[in-house]
């Protein structure tokens, strides 16, 4: 198979974590792998499991990836996520951001690397993933509530350091 798929490197720069804590992901993305996908790929590596959220992509063009949303901001116009795919919209070296849950305001740093990869050389033997996968990660991935432990309900209050 030929190194046609991109790698994006994802770093959580907002929210969830404390100063020092980095956490991020490198993603292989298919040619025909849509932004809808990578948004699913990028909230599972992260661990996310409350979906309902808003999240957007924000290129460095300012175009912003979503979903519409009548209720929310209906003032924002977004292309359509499921629609777009990551190959055709972004190449090697380019920056763009990825936030998930505008309230709580998880922002992500996402830059495609230089090189391309053979999908099955980066994810292993076997067919290619069928949505873009990890290959690589490093960090604490902090709790989407921001909760650390079983009993915690995540307000500051469980924490005074």
């Amino acid at each position: 198979m030929p190194r046609t798929w991109l790698q994006v490197r994802v770093d959580l720069i907002d929210a969830g974590r404390r100063p020092g804590e980095d956490a991020g992901r490198i993603l292989i993305v298919g040619p025909r792998h849509t932004f809808a996908q990578l948004a699913d790929a990028i909230n599972a590596a992260f661990a996310r499991w409350d979906l309902p959220h808003l999240h957007e992509f924000e290129l460095s063009d300012g175009r912003r990836i979503g979903f519409p949303d009548d209720e929310y901001a209906p003032e924002l116009i977004w292309e359509d996520q499921g629609a777009l795919t990551v190959a055709e919209e972004v190449a090697p070296r380019d920056e763009f951001v990825f936030t998930f849950d505008f309230g709580a305001n998880w922002r992500h740093r996402c830059r495609v690397l230089e090189q391309l990869v053979d999908p099955r050389e980066a994810y292993g033997p076997g067919p290619p993933p069928s949505r873009p996968a990890v290959t690589w990660g490093w960090g604490w991935i902090p709790d989407q509530y921001g909760r650390r432990s079983f009993d915690d309900d995540g307000s500051d209050e469980a924490f005074d350091d």
